[in-house]
């Protein structure tokens, strides 16, 4: 989207005509002139052609977390992957002729904590390659970041904070200490939790007219009493009604049941129909708390079983008198915190790209400058010292892993060989074992010889796809004239909105008067109300990849104008930047009591899937059912543990 005769008329006062950064794609790279990087970046995409020239992250000047447009899954990352699924052949392969002590496949936080752990705990490491598919590393753990008013200003681009549903292990909680982060201290230190709320801002909702027949937004959810909130909102009286009384009745919907029997049921139906069979709310209602789980499962109420959405704090369970402890159901306990406490929290500018930062800098000290958890936030990454040939540990990225194979019978090879495609061309290198950290469900057409039962189990275990938007504003005055910092927006295209958290570490410091640029978190959940979780997640990922960056900025820039409209917000004016990081594999799958089989733990997809296989093993939050940092270090340290067994 670059000529003004492409914009209907009546859309350009959205500004769809005007520039923002980085908008224009070449080879899968987003590049423009208002980037830095634009001349180098181009110059190494066009040029890398023979494994003789260097690669893009070799030149001058490349620095991926800059990047606008489609980032996540972006365009180029993914290609290789998907015409191994669809069988089509590559050409023949260039054996680089390098051998490694581990080859890796996948840069996210798992595979970086698993080339950590085995340099830690193999005295004779040796070397270490890391492959990953993307033009940048840390997986989900993706870094926005801009330069807007002579300032850095950061983002997460995928996963958030430090926060899981359960304590952190021995294992996750130690990786955290050796890389410098105190979560408690840093909490109190860098986070201001009450920044917004301190200036008079508070939560809203916005009703659209698609959905509800006006647009409106309503300020004060969760401050200002139900009724009052919602007397202008354009819903039925039932439904004000219906709301007032989910958030703020104490009703028993089951009496007479015990706790451990209402918790029973309540897992075996979705929230949606909770509300809907057992509050008895009208469909209004239902539109208005549909995309509620949305941030923490990528998924809506209809696919969330009620008793998930009680143990995260959803409303309508008020006099339900649920007692904690788990129900007696193959040892379930049900998504968050109120059985365990939960772990403590902690939020850098650019979420857990901080932690991934630090991994590289443990793994290779002279491409990430500094020496804490503080520094690390506003350091520059020097790019082209992930891969020297002189280096114990190398990091080669935009490299997509298309086959894994022992040289010889699995049970007894000393080897492992890897293909991967790079700039459309395919190589090989050896290793005495390898860790996959990818995608679990690429495992089994990377490595076609494992078991069938594996491979199925494997297959079956599908991400949820989800969408996090950066927006840059050239200021956040809107915000502060509505007097709102945070937007539910049921039936919109992106179902929340938020001002960036204040957070300022070392020399890094986030917006702190409604005049400065500011960045926007949205989040878009692509879902079909109707089907199984994993027939929504199958839907999404097709619909999220076939959707361009034209139809997200121009819905992004629709919803912005309706809802800000009463601060006086201009969308041509005001919007700075926009980055959509795409997730068509987003959240790991976690155990649904609503849709997946009622098996003991040990016989669940995810403990199948990732039995070691000769040489190889399988990490990853996929691995260990939950899409949590915790998971992905801890699964780190077990794919490595169960490794090192062969190098004894």
């Amino acid at each position: 989207m670059s000529g003004r005769e492409k914009i209907p008329p009546k859309d350009r006062h959205l500004g769809e005509d005007r520039p923002i950064l980085r908008r224009d794609f070449l080879q899968g790279v987003l590049v423009g002139a208002a980037t830095a990087l634009s001349g180098p970046l181009l110059g190494a995409y066009a040029a890398e052609a023979t494994p003789e020239e260097r690669a893009a992250q070799d030149l001058p000047g490349y620095y991926p977390p800059l990047l606008n447009g489609l980032r996540g899954s972006h365009p180029g990352s993914f290609e290789a992957a998907h015409a191994l699924r669809d069988g089509r052949g590559l050409e023949q392969d260039i054996d680089t002729r390098e051998s490694y002590d581990l080859v890796v496949v996948g840069g996210g936080l798992s595979g970086l904590a698993a080339a950590h752990f085995f340099r830690a705990r193999n005295a004779a490491a040796g070397r270490v390659l890391i492959l990953d598919n993307h033009d940048d590393f840390g997986g989900h753990a993706k870094r926005n970041e801009f330069q807007l008013g002579g300032g850095m200003q950061l983002s997460n681009g995928g996963t958030l904070e430090i926060d899981s549903p359960r304590p952190y292990s021995a294992v996750s909680a130690g990786l955290l200490r050796e890389l410098g982060i105190d979560v408690a201290a840093l909490s109190s230190e860098i986070e201001h939790r009450k920044f917004y709320s301190a200036l008079g801002l508070l939560h809203a909702a916005f009703f659209n007219r698609e959905t509800f027949g006006a647009d409106k937004l309503v300020v004060g959810l969760g401050t200002v009493p139900t009724r009052k909130l919602l007397a202008d909102a354009p819903l039925s009286a039932r439904a004000r009604a219906d709301i007032e009384r989910i958030e703020e009745a104490s009703i028993d919907y089951l009496p007479g049941v015990c706790s451990a029997e209402k918790k029973l049921r309540l897992s075996k139906i979705s929230y949606r129909d909770f509300l809907r069979a057992l509050a008895k709310v009208d469909p209004q209602t239902i539109a208005y708390y549909q995309p509620k789980s949305h941030d923490e499962w990528a998924v809506g109420i209809d696919a969330v079983s009620a008793l998930d959405c009680w143990a995260f704090g959803l409303p309508g369970f008020r006099g339900m008198q649920l007692q904690g402890g788990s129900i007696a159901r193959m040892g379930y306990t049900p998504s968050g915190y109120k059985d365990t406490g939960g772990s403590a929290t902690l939020h850098f500018p650019d979420g857990n790209a901080t932690i991934a930062r630090l991994l590289v800098r443990g793994l290779i000290p002279e491409a990430v400058p500094g020496s804490s958890a503080q520094d690390v936030v506003s350091a520059r990454v020097d790019y082209g010292r992930l891969d020297r040939p002189d280096s114990a540990v190398r990091l080669r990225l935009s490299s997509t892993v298309v086959s894994a194979t022992h040289v010889g019978d699995p049970a007894n090879a000393r080897e492992v060989e890897l293909k991967y495609v790079r700039s459309g061309r395919a190589y090989t290198v050896r290793s005495r074992g390898c860790v996959l950290a990818c995608w679990n469900m690429m495992i089994p057409y990377l490595v076609p010889e494992l078991p069938e039962p594996q491979k199925a189990a494997l297959h079956s275990l599908v991400k949820a796809p989800l969408v996090y938007t950066s927006v840059a504003l050239r200021n956040w005055q809107a915000f502060s004239k509505l007097g709102v910092d945070r937007i539910y927006a049921p039936g919109s295209y992106h179902s929340t909105l938020t001002l960036n958290p204040k957070v300022d570490v070392g020399s890094y410091r986030s917006a702190s008067t409604p005049d400065q640029p500011m960045l926007l978190r949205m989040v878009r959940v692509p879902c079909q109300p109707g089907l199984s979780e994993h027939e929504q997640n199958k839907a999404g990922r097709a619909d999220l990849l076939a959707t361009p960056f034209a139809t997200f900025e121009r819905n992004i820039r629709d919803q912005l104008a309706r809802m800000l409209q009463g601060g006086g917000f201009d969308p041509a004016t005001d919007i700075e930047a926009i980055t959509v990081n795409r997730w068509p594999h987003g959240y790991a799958p976690e155990y649904n009591p609503l849709w997946d089989p009622e098996v003991p733990p040990e016989q669940r997809a995810n403990v199948i899937g990732r039995a070691p296989f000769g040489r190889m093993t399988i990490a990853n939050s996929d691995s260990g059912g939950a899409a949590y940092t915790d998971s992905a270090i801890d699964q780190a340290d077990r794919a490595v543990t169960e490794l090192l067994h062969h190098y004894a």
